[in-house]
């Protein structure tokens, strides 16, 4: 027994001595992190007060602390503690910082704080590279930001279109005005400065308006020289100028409806990722080192599928006419791209007739009826067809333009001279689907939605009815169509497939409903260009003839009071369609076309 008590108290002993050891180890390694853990977690709660309390120098820790989450704009901060070196009173912690910049952004860095023992156990000893192992005695982090300079808008050209530029706002704030005096007569004195730029200001209504706000009333927007040009006349009580930044055009002459559209669609794409970087300063609020440098990253360029050259081109062409309304539309037959859309200022007060404007296309839908004819085996260029002055269909007499008549003649020449009564022979045989059929196929009738620009490409309806199909036969029925959708129309044949997808900004996809319709057989469109060659070479078009290799169809559109004046073909890749409103004669369209292909660079 006396052995076993022996053995036991060995025993006992041994495990005395081993805890003893663990608790040892567990002092040296564990009490120091315990201390830095409580301290970080306060930290880290933006516990600024409770913090300090667990360092040696509370009041320094607490100016340190509190400035670098002020300097930093900080939102936040996790920190997480790593290897530890000990010694018997002192200790040197790794730790990972983790901060939340105001803008989104984050840092991370390593440090190292140190410990040390004292007779109330471990504590921080406080050092402003606890914080940051750059940040000196008396320095502080600060948090700079540089924004990201807005992408450019670019033409397919290459050169740029819309770019960063610079506005002033002008706001109106009614308390501070009433303080300063009179809310009327300051707000008196704004409308006359801003009388040239913002003609439509009311003092009544600016007065009314911003006395019942409680905030700040916006009144008008200025570009820089039009601050400039006025920036001492708006120094008047309650008036208040921020400066603001937004794409504008390079050039105020090109393209500027269809810019504006654009302009907001991709604002909010050019904004690019704002740059920051971390700066030590010292007392003196001066910069004394970088500690973190992210420069700021561009927005990619948005690239546009308008031309510059054939868009200056076709806008010389149209804004050469007066008199009438004219619009111009010019697409790449290849890619669907559009590289013009023109308008003169008539056609502009009517809104983007070029791509929403409905017309009777008149003998222009000639195309159609004869594709229409060729694929369902009717007629085809050398088929003998009547031409005479009128012809009756039904109840309904319908003649050529002045009546004239050509007796018997092949397809191809009743469509160079445009004979309106070949062609309503040629719809009446047709069934009540294929017109609207052979039109969707060649790109009139489905719904494009196309990024940075409204669109119709036209309407045309089934037709049961033998009269309303003998007159949509040759653009005179119930069948209308924009400009763009003639433009897909010609590009469809100079391409010789499926329609062209039209698209006006590189990257989005323009959304087609409606389509889907099957190509055309490809001895269609090898037919149609014969036709269309004739018409320039020695039919209606002949005025462009010499401009090159030009393939078209001219159409005079009646409605009451007047006719419209069209013309819409192809020269190699570039397709284009034209449109006089009102301009009777289908040469005037001609003129105008001729005119753009003439201003063309080489």
């Amino acid at each position: 027994m006396v052995r076993q008590r022996h053995v036991g108290a060995v025993v006992a002993a041994v495990i005395v001595l081993v805890v003893t050891s663990i608790v040892g180890c567990s002092s040296v390694d564990d009490g120091p992190r315990d201390a830095l853990d409580r301290y970080l977690t306060a930290f880290d709660d933006h516990d600024i007060a409770g913090a300090a309390e667990l360092t040696d120098n509370p009041d320094a820790a607490q100016t340190g602390i509190e400035q670098v989450w002020k300097g930093l704009s900080a939102q936040g901060v996790s920190s997480s503690t790593g290897h530890a070196r000990t010694t018997a009173d002192n200790a040197d912690i790794d730790v990972m910082y983790t901060w939340k910049l105001a803008g989104g952004q984050t840092w991370e860095y390593p440090a190292t704080v140190k410990m040390a023992k004292s007779t109330q156990g471990w504590i921080v000893r406080w050092a402003p590279t606890n914080i940051h192992p750059d940040l000196g005695r008396n320095q502080r982090l600060l948090l700079e930001t540089t924004s990201a300079p807005r992408a450019t808008v670019n033409e397919s050209d290459g050169s740029q279109v819309l770019v960063d530029g610079t506005f002033y706002g002008i706001a109106f704030d009614a308390k501070a005005a009433a303080r300063k005096g009179s809310v009327v007569d300051s707000v008196t004195s704004v409308v006359g400065a801003l009388r040239l730029y913002a003609p439509d200001l009311s003092v009544q209504t600016i007065t009314e308006k911003s006395t019942a706000s409680e905030g700040i009333y916006p009144i008008a927007r200025l570009t820089e020289a039009q601050y400039n040009a006025i920036h001492d006349q708006l120094d008047i009580p309650g008036v208040l100028i921020t400066e603001q930044t937004d794409l504008v055009a390079k050039d105020k002459r090109f393209a500027p409806g269809l810019l504006s559209v654009v302009r907001g669609l991709v604002s909010s794409e050019v904004e690019g990722k704002a740059g920051w970087r971390v700066i030590t300063t010292n007392a003196n609020g001066l910069r004394t080192g970088v500690v973190a440098d992210h420069a700021p990253q561009p927005a990619p360029a948005v690239s546009l599928t308008l031309s510059r050259s054939r868009q200056n081109a076709a806008q010389r062409a149209v804004n050469a006419r007066s008199r009438f309304p004219v619009a111009m539309v010019v697409m790449q037959a290849s890619t669907g791209r559009i590289l013009a859309i023109a308008q003169n200022p008539l056609a502009d007060r009517s809104g983007s007739i070029a791509t929403t404007g409905l017309y009777p296309p008149g003998s222009t839908f000639k195309i159609v009826t004869a594709a229409a004819a060729i694929g369902k085996n009717l007629a085809h260029p050398g088929t003998m067809v009547p031409c005479p002055g009128t012809i009756d269909i039904g109840p309904r007499r319908i003649p050529n333009y002045d009546r004239f008549a050509l007796g018997t003649v092949s397809m191809q020449q009743a469509f160079a001279a445009s004979c309106n009564t070949s062609f309503a022979k040629l719809a009446s045989e047709m069934g009540p689907a294929d017109l609207p059929s052979t039109a969707a196929a060649l790109g009139i009738g489905p719904d494009y939605t196309i990024a940075g620009l409204e669109s119709v490409s036209g309407t045309v309806p089934l037709s049961s009815d033998l009269v309303e199909r003998t007159e949509d036969g040759f653009g005179q029925g119930k069948v209308l169509v924009s400009p763009l959708g003639l433009a897909i129309a010609v590009s469809t044949i100079a391409r010789g497939g499926k329609s062209p997808v039209p698209q006006l900004i590189r990257g989005r996809r323009t959304i087609v409903k409606g389509g889907g319709k099957p190509a055309l057989d490809p001895v269609v469109f090898t037919e149609l260009r014969s036709m269309m060659r004739a018409v320039v070479t020695g039919g209606t078009a002949t005025l462009i003839n010499g401009m090159g290799e030009v393939y078209g169809k001219t159409g005079e559109a009646e409605f009451a009071g007047g006719s419209h004046a069209w013309f819409a073909g192809y020269r190699g890749d570039l397709a284009f369609a034209t449109l006089v409103v009102g301009g009777g004669d289908s040469t005037n369209a001609v003129a105008v076309t001729r005119d753009f292909l003439a201003a063309l660079p080489n």
